[in-house]
């Protein structure tokens, strides 16, 4: 331990010293940025608000679920205005505002995301359907609700998404990076999702933030709906990036389609690992065709994807 004794407040000196050079990753103001780890705890309160009697508070003694739902409504509202008020200043639109524009902005903010919270539900209560309708092995809507992570990633992308439509910094991605965290499940803030949304396994799932997606869309595991290339970089920031998905459609396993300009036809079917970059017409089939499987012995089998119009799809 000499060594270490003898060169320790030199090295604290040197560490401390480099935080002087401005950058970003020198800030040491700790409580002048959104809380992680208070926005996680808002959005397990939103989901009791939103499953009053599946996510429950079981320190304490419920009497009136009712009662119970108005308390918690209460304090998501005023911890969430807190950590807006502190996001808000990383707009640049606030960043010379006063504090008493920003607390009345976050104000108004927190009431409008209140409101659509009813919004929400509905929505929800559509994908909660569209999940066991879709699914054979579900055994229940309650077990969907209890059990499976693609309605959790997707409950808390639609709240996030409230949140992004009324301009919050920061805090929609917190959210749905915890959410992405839990599920492997990554869907941007900013993508807009229509009713009865379908992800079934979810693992690897990625959907970019200009994605839309219509009413009635399935996604199967490792699907990416993204954009066709970042090389512009931020020369990129507002356009149309990522494809538009429309009613009905299904996209199965391995899937990636790209584009902003790239938008799949209503009640298509996109097969596993398919490649796709450019539109596809209203009731169109796409697959991935004569894959080959070599084995040992060096012999070449082609197996045609089409031979069963039911088997040219991975589904698990």
């Amino acid at each position: 331990m000499e060594k270490i004794s003898e060169n320790i407040a030199a090295i604290a000196d040197a560490i401390t010293s480099d935080y002087d050079k401005g950058r970003p990753i020198d800030k040491m103001d700790m409580f002048s940025q959104p809380d992680s780890k208070a926005i996680v705890n808002l959005i397990e309160k939103l989901l009791r608000i939103v499953f009053p009697g599946y996510y429950v508070d079981r320190d304490h003694k419920i009497y009136n679920i009712k009662t119970t739902i108005a308390a918690v409504t209460e304090d998501v509202a005023y911890n969430l205005n807190k950590q807006i008020a502190l996001a808000l200043r990383y707009d640049s639109a606030f960043a010379n505002a006063h504090q008493e524009t920003i607390a009345d902005a976050a104000e108004d903010i927190t009431v409008k995301f209140m409101n659509k919270i009813p919004l929400v539900r509905e929505y929800l209560d559509t994908d909660i359907e569209a999940l066991f309708e879709g699914d054979p092995a579900a055994e229940s809507k309650e077990s969907i609700i209890i059990c499976y992570p693609g309605l959790y990633a997707i409950a808390v992308q639609r709240f996030a998404h409230v949140l992004y439509q009324l301009n919050v910094p920061m805090i929609p991605r917190i959210m749905t990076e915890h959410a992405h965290g839990i599920t492997g499940i990554d869907i941007n803030p900013g993508a807009t999702i229509g009713k009865y949304f379908f992800i079934d396994h979810g693992t690897g799932i990625v959907v970019g933030e200009t994605t839309e997606i219509g009413e009635h869309v399935k996604l199967y595991q490792g699907v990416t709906l993204g954009a066709l290339s970042t090389r512009a970089g931020r020369g990129l920031m507002d356009k149309k990036r990522h494809p538009t998905i429309e009613d009905n459609v299904t996209i199965y396993s391995g899937a990636s389609i790209l584009g902003g300009d790239t938008v799949i036809g209503h009640d298509s079917v996109i097969g596993g690992n398919v490649f796709l970059t450019k539109s596809i017409p209203a009731n169109t089939k796409v697959n991935v065709q004569n894959q080959e499987l070599r084995f040992d012995g060096g012999k070449v089998t082609e197996v045609s994807t089409m031979e069963d119009d039911n088997a040219w799809f991975y589904v698990i």
